[in-house]
């Protein structure tokens, strides 16, 4: 049988990636956390925690990890029903995979309807959030995948509209004869790590129809910060893909401008969740729905050419 004290452990240092925080958020001495993990490890016959800077779970680790996670979500919806059994050690924690512009945008209003939840969310690129699933490292994702991951429930959320813009001096200085593939060749961009393909899509669509050659590959800015991204536009940095939400008004009052007026970019965005039991969670994916279909576009069959607006 499993140790719960144990494994609560456990989850406290990769978490937290320290046995010092570990220790902390359970209210123990470190050196209780670190005799704890020790013994999981030795009944286990299996390292369980990488010690380092931070300290990370061997694959073992990390899927004890999301068992107890799970049981406490369980637990949770247990308590629901039968008031009777002892009350939780604190809140509920829920790992979630969410990118940053969804975060900076519409998913924060979600996270406000729980508020009886605690949230750890890990940040990363729609197109690879799906991975931390299949990793079974958190409970659900906003991600551009609509397949699937084993064990996991796939809903459409909508489609984040970007915006290719730039301020008007920059436009003036980089595109004095107009947008062309010469001079997106050589006019920096703004791009938010080595991860994010928006402009290279973008450019794609926006070319697509009058040059067949290759899409340029501009130099670029490496801004990892989605606010950051929209004040190196205004600032005259170079051009990026902005999501509509946060330029509309910059774009209204003449203070940023699209390359090609009218020509966005839709991304799909998709919501996948553990089948795991669990009523906070379904109370979150009900509430992420909610938001996101309210701040979201609707997808439509192609994304190749989304609709002018």
């Amino acid at each position: 049988m499993l140790d719960y004290p144990l494994l609560a452990a456990l989850a406290a240092v990769i978490r937290t990636g320290s046995f010092d925080r570990a220790a902390r958020q359970l209210h123990v001495t470190p050196s209780a956390v670190s005799q704890r993990v020790k013994l999981l490890e030795e009944r286990l016959g299996t390292v369980l925690v990488v010690r380092g800077q931070p300290c990370t779970g061997t694959a073992a680790g990390q899927r004890l990890c999301q068992h107890v996670e799970q049981v406490s979500l369980l637990e949770s919806e247990l308590r629901g029903a039968l008031p009777g059994l002892s009350p939780a050690d604190g809140p509920v924690t829920l790992r979630i995979a969410v990118n940053a512009d969804s975060l900076a945008t519409w998913f924060v209003a979600a996270m406000a309807e729980l508020p009886g939840c605690l949230f750890d969310l890990v940040l990363d690129d729609q197109d690879h959030s799906a991975e931390w699933l299949r990793k079974g490292e958190v409970l659900a994702a906003v991600t551009a995948s609509a397949a699937p991951v084993p064990g996991c429930n796939s809903h459409p959320l909508g489609a984040l509209r970007y915006r290719a813009t730039a301020s008007p001096d920059y436009l003036r200085r980089h595109f004095p004869d107009g947008v062309t593939a010469e001079s997106l060749a050589t006019a920096p961009c703004l791009t938010f790590n080595r991860k994010d393909r928006l402009q290279a899509q973008w450019l794609r669509l926006a070319l697509g129809d009058h040059d067949p050659g290759p899409v340029p590959t501009p130099p670029t800015h490496w801004l990892p910060s989605t606010h950051a991204f929209v004040d190196g536009a205004l600032a005259g940095l170079g051009w990026g893909m902005n999501p509509d939400p946060l330029v509309a008004d910059h774009l209204a009052a003449g203070r940023l401008v699209e390359l090609v007026p009218g020509r966005p970019l839709d991304v799909p965005l998709h919501w996948q969740q553990s089948r795991i039991a669990g009523t906070a969670l379904a109370e979150l994916s009900r509430a992420v729905l909610r938001s996101g279909r309210q701040a979201l576009h609707p997808i439509v069959e192609s994304m190749g050419s989304p609709p002018a607006a």
